[in-house]
């Protein structure tokens, strides 16, 4: 066991430097064992070893206040620490270009089984290289000796201690100095064989022991902070690329002291990352480095062009598993995806693949779905969340069967985090922060998501298609989680429950950042006022996190094509990502924002959204959508809604509002007052949680509804409006309150 009061990334140094600059350790592999126990433990380490453990905590001992003016001082201040010559590894990698693998197939069971098997090689296969194995996972000895037999070097030589980070989709760790290139070629090998198609990419470097806290050392000029502020350098375009803007907000140069601040938050071990990260980028170009090849474990198939293609029209179809209902013909590649599929879902139907006589014995790993780690999370939650788990609840086979529940429309809901790169850069500074935030983030973004579904979602009772042709009905969990990773969620729900759980998950995110006590926004950076929130009911919650989630919300009919959609919530994410960078920067919000497109009345754009919005619900100074919208905004929205149909408000005339829209802002206006007079119930309702809450005039009391005024200008120096009515329209049928699983449906599912 590790003792709690000991920092696992001093004994991942020591035994680096315990190691040494060679493929063979310098001291026994009992010395070197001996000594990670000792430092776990919090023990005294054995004489042989104890110099070069000194230097490391002396290192670890470092004030972080610490930093020294001139290159000079830091020599004198650590000689010892910057005699030493043995070099710490590091190395970087993961999976690139994860779309277009896991979505070069159509079905979802494909798609599964792709993100499902990715998952497998990140969270378990590479921390399996260094003897790592979270909380439930078995140890993987088919890892292991795959690992002795293509790289006997390694076996001996990876702890768990030397993991940095591993759950963001990528590796981090470090590594003996000699065998980074190694580890490199192990973390793309894997991949490679694993998947025979996914890309993947990793590299690795060696730095000094003073760099780890430093930051890069070795430069010719030997530039340091004296350097930066000598003769106004701070100023040069390059160096301001670097180190950033020598000037304040208001255009003036920085004090000194900011200055130094500025030079002091590059120094550090980020800047090792950041030049592994950049080598990861230039690898994944293709450009060659040192004695490595750009592609190290290139994937090879057959290209004849008259050969019968597999489903995914990719590559050559070897055969043709008759055995599934839809009889598809299948590479080895999408067979892998399909039958890692049915293991996540624990379907048994897999005699197909072993009449194939495939060697692959990756199917008998444990894979636990997504699915099933939510099952987990309930049941480790007790009480707390309204979601029944001791039911015999299966999971999701296909999108028809989340669409039943939907009146044939489901909601794809893809979320991803707001301003990480920018926070890493100036607040993670130390390989501790960056596992503590690797660690927080993951957890954070896995359990907003579990929540969220608990909180909105029920078991549902499905109509199943069997492969006799005949239908069963299952009580299943009506969701697919396609992939959580990082701080990044893919997932499919009910299309009416979509905006909810998607507005839960990330008023969920902020809320457990904000309970870890690490990401409080800094004081003078939190807005003063809310009057950027266009809707103005109810309690208006502050940003409490300086970190928050944006997300894309589409909803759409059940046989959409998955591709052709997550390309859309794809557009919706980065939209609504926008609007978040853009109302952090002009009112100091930090929460998330959600964009969101219902495609019930629409079932192809022929262009992008935005092109869409532009072209077709843009006219002159006149917008008729409102999105994005802040979470506060969504919850408004799904509030007017609600009181449209507490109303009785008449379908028809929701639809003739909004087509009267495009006639001109008075003539929507005098339309929307008349509707609203004569309507015999609700008028009050209407009026509080629409008209005062989104549409109350600025700069008098005058009547804009059904229009907002925004604080932007067109072309013609006229002041843009917008209206939130035919996002009304477009989300009416997709706004339900949530049920339960009655006995009655209890009953008919057991019969």
């Amino acid at each position: 066991m590790t003792n709690s009061n000991v920092n696992p990334i001093t004994t991942a140094l020591a035994w680096c430097q315990g190691w040494g600059d060679h493929r063979e350790p310098q001291f026994a592999p009992e010395v070197l064992q001996n000594m990670r126990q000792a430092l776990n433990n919090g023990e005294e380490v054995s004489i042989q070893v104890r110099s070069l453990v000194d230097q490391v905590k002396q290192l670890q001992n470092i004030s972080p206040k610490y930093f020294p003016n001139t290159i000079q001082e830091l020599q004198e201040q650590y000689a010892e620490l910057w005699n030493q010559q043995t070099k710490v590894g590091l190395v970087y990698g993961g999976a690139t270009k994860i779309k277009q693998y896991v979505f070069e197939a159509a079905k979802l069971s494909d798609i599964r089984g792709a993100s499902a098997l990715l998952d497998r090689i990140n969270l378990i296969d590479i921390p399996a290289f260094f003897g790592h194995y979270d909380q439930g996972v078995k140890k993987s000895l088919t890892v292991e000796k795959w690992l002795k037999d293509n790289f006997p070097n390694l076996s001996n030589a990876l702890i768990p201690e030397l993991l940095i980070y591993y759950k963001g989709g990528n590796v981090l760790a470090f590594c003996p100095a000699a065998l980074v290139d190694d580890l490199a070629n192990a973390i793309e090998r894997r991949y490679t064989e694993e998947t025979l198609t996914a890309n993947s990419c990793a590299v690795g470097q060696t730095f000094d022991l003073l760099e780890v806290r430093f930051g890069l050392l070795n430069n010719a000029e030997n530039f340091w902070l004296d350097s930066y502020l000598k003769s106004n350098n701070y100023q040069n375009p390059l160096v301001e690329s670097y180190f950033g803007s020598c000037k304040d907000t208001d255009g003036k140069t920085k004090s000194q002291q900011k200055l130094r601040e500025a030079f002091a938050e590059r120094k550090n071990f980020n800047e090792l990352v950041t030049s592994l990260a950049i080598a990861f980028n230039q690898r994944r170009a293709g450009n060659v480095a040192r004695d490595r090849p750009s592609r190290a474990y290139p994937p090879i198939f057959e290209t004849h062009p008259y050969l019968v293609r597999d489903e995914s029209d990719r590559r050559s179809a070897i055969f043709q598993a008759k055995e599934l209902g839809d009889q598809p013909r299948m590479s080895e590649a999408l067979a892998r995806k399909r039958l890692i599929g049915q293991v996540a879902k624990r379907d048994a139907n897999r005699q197909w693949y072993e009449k194939i006589g495939f060697d692959w014995v990756s199917r008998n790993e444990q894979i636990d779905s997504w699915v099933k780690k939510f099952t987990k999370f309930i049941e480790d939650s007790s009480s707390k969340l309204p979601y029944p788990q001791d039911l015999n609840i299966q999971e999701t086979l296909s999108l028809r069967e989340i669409g039943q529940i939907s009146n044939g429309f489901v909601g794809y809901i893809y979320a991803d985090g707001n301003n990480m790169g920018g926070y890493i850069q100036k607040y993670i500074q130390t390989p501790e922060q960056y596992r503590q935030f690797s660690d927080d983030i993951f957890e954070a973004t896995e359990q907003s998501a579990y929540y969220a579904l608990a909180q909105h979602l029920q078991p549902e009772i499905v109509d199943r298609e069997m492969e006799s042709g005949h239908n069963r009905k299952v009580l299943v969990h009506p969701f697919e989680i396609i992939a959580i990773g990082g701080d990044d969620v893919l997932i499919i729900v009910p299309a009416d429950k979509a905006l909810a759980i998607a507005e839960t998950i990330g008023e969920k995110f902020e809320e457990i950042l904000k309970s870890k006590g690490r990401y409080a926004i800094p004081e003078g950076k939190k807005p003063t006022k809310n009057s950027f929130q266009r809707y103005q009911n109810g309690y208006i919650k502050p940003s409490e996190s300086i970190l928050s989630t944006s997300l894309g919300v589409l909803i759409t009919a059940e046989n959409t094509p998955i591709y052709y959609a997550e390309n859309l919530v794809n557009q919706l994410l980065k939209s609504a990502k926008e609007k978040a960078k853009y109302l952090k920067a002009k009112h100091g919000y930090h929460g998330g924002t959600i964009d969101f497109l219902s495609m019930k009345s629409v079932t192809m754009l022929s262009s992008n959204i935005k092109d869409f919005r532009k072209e077709g619900l843009t006219k002159e100074n006149l917008r008729f959508y409102a999105a994005p919208y802040t979470l506060h905004e969504i919850g408004g929205l799904i509030e007017v809604v609600k009181t449209l149909k507490k109303a009785n408000f008449p379908r028809s005339q929701l639809y003739q509002l909004r087509n009267l829209l495009e006639n001109g802002k008075q003539t929507a206006i005098i339309n929307y007052r008349y509707f609203r007079v004569r309507l015999k119930d609700g008028q009050s309702e209407l009026k509080e949680h629409f008209e005062e809450a989104w549409c109350s005039a600025k700069t008098n009391d005058g009547n804009l509804a059904p229009w907002m005024s925004t604080d932007q200008k067109d072309a013609k120096d006229r002041t843009i409006y917008e209206t939130i009515w035919r996002d009304l329209v477009d989300i009416y049928d997709f706004v339900e309150d949530t049920e339960t699983v009655s006995e009655e449906m209890l009953e008919e599912v057991n019969s």
